[in-house]
């Protein structure tokens, strides 16, 4: 028999928060390594201060790109800015669902998208930034988690790849 004490008030947020979050983003969601302006910084309670979410470095009209395969939950506007929702396909339940804001919407709600396929670009206006600059958030259910956790150490640490010439090989 199950326990019929309920969970305590905030306890499936703080289960979904304490799931590892698999690094699974193939890409990041605009340029090849972006200047990270402002970082995550999880705020103490539910409703505190804090940055859910990472602001990168990208001038409106940048191209942004869904970072892992998955399913447009919502692209519309939310308080006046353009938002692009994505649902990540096989994590979980509920699945992480990655955030993008400003971002001018070129895919339509329940839209298959995937890692790399462009999904919007930035838009100039509604950045709470002091620079241009996209806000890429991450939740599982309604707990915000660290986006750039999705990356894998390769693409977080690396810039892009380099071809450099083989030096004592003849050539054909």
């Amino acid at each position: 028999m199950g326990d019929p004490t309920p969970a305590p008030v905030g306890a499936s947020r703080l289960r979904a928060a304490d799931d590892p979050v698999p690094a699974i983003a193939r890409t990041w969601p605009v340029g090849v390594r972006p200047r990270v302006l402002r970082g995550w910084e999880p705020p103490a309670t539910v409703y505190g201060p804090g940055h859910r979410g990472v602001d990168l470095a990208a001038p409106p009209g940048t191209p942004v790109r869904a970072v892992a395969d998955g399913r447009v939950s919502f692209a519309g506007r939310v308080a006046g800015k353009g938002v692009v929702s994505v649902e990540l396909t096989g994590t979980g339940d509920p699945p992480l669902r990655t955030t993008y804001e400003p971002v001018r919407a070129s895919v339509p709600r329940g839209a298959e998208v995937e890692a790399g396929e462009v999904i919007g670009t930035v838009e100039a206006v509604g950045s709470h930034c002091t620079a241009p600059c996209v806000h890429w958030g991450l939740l599982r259910g309604d707990a915000y988690l660290d986006p750039l956790s999705l990356l894998p150490p390769w693409l977080l640490q690396r810039g892009p790849s380099r071809l450099l010439p083989v030096l004592g090989v003849p050539l054909p």
